[in-house]
């Protein structure tokens, strides 16, 4: 199959802030499609930490703030470009807020069903 030239996102993924203590993962099946970026917005009162496996610190989100994590252009093997891959998993923590939530959003480039 060969990718369509357009982009989609993934459904709309969060988490009260209320609900942050121990790290828990956006959607518990992981990211739906490979994606070329994941997007975190961090709308609640609270600084969140990051993980992809959900024990280890691995990035860190400000309250009020947006992180992208987009790919990683490599130039071995043959310009390939790295990615989110389906399934990932996101976990978030922190103390748990009064207000808001933490939104993870995600883009990919769909397959040709033809």
């Amino acid at each position: 199959m060969a990718y369509q030239n357009n982009i989609k996102a993934i459904p709309l993924k969060s988490i009260a802030s209320t609900a942050l203590t121990t790290y828990v993962p956006f959607d518990a099946a992981g990211i739906p499609n490979t994606c070329f970026v994941l997007k975190i917005v961090n709308n609640s009162d609270e600084d969140v930490t990051v993980s992809f496996d959900g024990t280890t610190d691995h990035d860190f989100v400000p309250k009020a703030t947006i992180t992208e994590l987009p790919p990683i252009y490599a130039s071995l093997p043959n310009n390939n470009t790295a990615l989110w891959p389906q399934g990932q998993k996101v976990y978030i923590k922190g103390t748990a807020g009064s207000t808001g939530s933490v939104y993870l959003a995600g883009y990919f480039l769909p397959k040709s069903t033809v």
